[in-house]
């Protein structure tokens, strides 16, 4: 994307060993000469914050489910005082980026950290110190028995170096950055898009095909369910309790998911190798926890464990790459009980209604669906490929950017004039027309009934 950037002309040792070298005219500070840390209480009137790794600092969304289970005193004159331009941390989760420069005045629990900035930018510090370069030094600088409960060291966070330009650079360094960023979202939604458009698409081949078949001409029937109106007058209907048994998978702690040549899967795909007597082939891998209704295929023989179901030869009488199909028109990830861990239970899932075409049409219906999707499902992997290259390198180019290894002021000098709201559509629609698949998969519908007759 930016292939004119060069390093800085004069470089010279930062000190330290992972910074290497720095551009000669930037200094390396330790972080307790940047942050002074204050404490500021009694303003309950101001709004309450949280502290997310995905975003750092940000006004606390009292309607999300995740927020009604954290607990919230009554009084909230101990809550720490978070002004804009001021840095905060989530100390327990510092370990994973859970920090930034608020943007927002507002107030954070009492454990938190909170700390003024010197001769920095706030804009700066946000974007260099949740790069990749220094979220590590958290992590070092972090103790406790359950790494989901490592408390942050403020003694060792304040030892951990930091490279800052000068004051001129940092706002360059902030805009090149901020506009790299830019151009990268708007490329990424584009291909979010298409892979919308694609997945839609998939779906309308696969819903036609698992409700009416491959002959345009079957006598129909009424189905005597509403949504799902006429269907092949020679097909069942049924719920799927009568079409296959879903199987709880088996624990396995995470520590043995390492050795072995069996795959292990999970709700959200496959988690590790093990060498398994209880592995099952060819198999149906459903989400019961986490990405609950998920469906994987796998045509090997595979361990599932106990947050899925699974389904084998020894659950159904079907032909299991139809049932593969069939599952994911059912759309089982609408089936969860009203929870506060939401996931797939059996028993509702079981009361789902579908068709059930006799064996060899299930057949043909596999062989149509595998090679009617074939593309799509081509253009899709490319697309995520893409989308995952992309964010590759803006985590890469940030870091070398905010560490001196690649000079930007030419760069950031000469970037045109842009804002989100001069990104016009046409740039989304470039992209899908350019990639989307035309109507081949429905030439193929009709070129596979025409071989049948």
């Amino acid at each position: 994307m930016i292939t004119n950037l060069k390093p800085y002309p004069v470089m010279k040792d930062s000190g330290v060993e992972w910074l290497g070298e720095v551009p000669g005219h930037w200094e390396v500070r330790k972080l307790r000469n940047t942050l002074h840390s204050l404490t500021e209480r009694n303003r309950p009137d101001l709004p309450l914050l949280s502290v997310v790794r995905e975003k750092g600092v940000i006004l606390r969304d009292m309607s999300s489910k995740d927020e009604n289970h954290n607990f919230i005193p009554d009084d909230l004159t101990n809550y720490k005082v978070v002004h804009d331009g001021q840095f905060a941390i989530n100390k327990m989760k510092a370990w994973q980026g859970s920090y930034g420069v608020s943007r927002h005045d507002g107030i954070v629990s009492p454990a938190y950290c909170v700390f003024n900035l010197k001769s920095v930018s706030g804009e700066f510090l946000h974007t260099a110190i949740r790069s990749k370069v220094y979220v590590p030094f958290f992590t070092q600088a972090s103790d406790g028995v359950r790494i989901g409960q490592w408390d942050l060291s403020q003694a060792r966070m304040r030892e951990i170096p930091f490279v800052i330009p000068p004051l001129p650079e940092q706002s360059a360094i902030v805009s090149f950055l901020d506009y790299v960023d830019r151009r990268i979202r708007r490329y990424i939604r584009a291909k979010q898009k298409l892979i919308g458009l694609l997945e839609e698409q998939k779906q309308a081949i696969i819903h036609r095909a698992v409700t009416r078949g491959l002959d345009p001409d079957v006598p129909l029937k009424p189905s005597g369910v509403e949504w799902l109106g006429e269907v092949p007058e020679h097909w069942d209907v049924r719920r799927l309790k009568h079409i296959c048994r879903l199987a709880y998978g088996d624990s396995l702690p995470s520590g043995v998911r390492a050795e072995g040549d069996i795959p292990v899967y999970g709700s959200n795909g496959r988690v590790g190798f093990h060498s398994s007597s209880n592995a099952t082939g060819p198999s149906l891998i459903i989400g019961r926890k986490g990405s609950f209704g998920k469906v994987n295929y796998s045509p090997d023989p595979v361990f599932a464990i106990d947050t899925t179901f699974f389904v084998d030869a020894r659950n159904t009488n079907a032909e299991i790459r139809w049932l593969y199909y069939f599952l994911g028109w059912l759309q089982l990830d609408q089936v969860s009980k009203d929870s506060a861990v939401p996931g797939l239970d059996r028993g509702d899932a079981y009361q789902r209604i579908g068709l059930y075409p006799p064996l060899p049409e299930q057949t043909a219906i596999v062989e149509y669906l595998d090679k009617a999707t074939a593309g799509i499902d081509t253009t899709i992997a490319h697309a995520r490929r893409e989308i995952s290259l992309l964010r590759e390198y803006r985590t890469r180019l940030i870091a070398d950017v905010v560490t001196g290894k690649l000079d930007v002021r030419e760069a950031a000098a000469s970037l045109p004039e842009e804002t989100e709201d001069s990104v016009q559509d046409s740039a989304l629609d470039e992209v899908v027309e350019t990639e989307l698949p035309g109507e081949d998969a429905e030439h193929s519908h009709k070129e596979h009934n025409d071989d049948q007759q």
